[in-house]
């Protein structure tokens, strides 16, 4: 693949599913960026507490850190929420690439709710996520996904977009 992406968006809108199946359909290496919450971090989210900015500080710091370990190109799931959580991670990856899957605040609910019993992030959360949220659409080198199209589609999508922006 050679370029390295993050899949971005709220909670529920199927970033590991995406991020697995491009990494495998690429050959390359996957981080999924929820591994690398703190535990404080993780109990704050399972108890329906937001993040701050302070909490998330911490968390894109070892991301950029584990990218860095891949720099023959990389999957990330992050939310990358904030305009500047992402220029914080483009910052330390030039020519970094952002699939953004959109996704209505309805789907998201029903989905972090059908999710519950095997994670830890609180559908109670769902509300803050969009209130956080500042769009990358329009931003350079973001894709702009309908999360509620087939993984199949949605991983075809991604991987054309990327061949697409190869340098040649």
């Amino acid at each position: 693949m050679g370029t390295s992406i993050v899949i971005m968006g709220v909670a529920g809108c199927g970033k590991s599913s995406l991020a697995q199946a491009l990494a495998q359909a690429e050959g390359c290496a996957w981080i999924e960026g929820d591994d690398f919450h703190s535990p404080a971090s993780r109990a704050k989210m399972s108890q329906g507490v937001a993040l701050t900015d302070a909490d998330r500080a911490g968390w894109l710091s070892v991301l950029v850190a584990e990218m860095a370990k891949h720099p023959q190109g990389v999957v990330l799931t992050c939310s990358a929420l904030k305009k500047a959580y992402r220029e914080r991670l483009r910052h330390s990856t030039p020519e970094l690439k952002f699939a953004f899957l959109e996704i209505t605040r309805s789907e998201a609910q029903r989905r972090v709710e059908a999710r519950a019993a095997t994670h830890f992030f609180n559908a109670a959360l769902v509300d803050n996520q969009f209130a956080t949220l500042e769009s990358p659409v329009g931003e350079p080198g973001v894709i702009r996904l309908d999360a509620t199209a087939s993984l199949t589609a949605l991983q075809a999508q991604v991987s054309q977009w990327l061949h697409r922006q190869a340098p040649a």
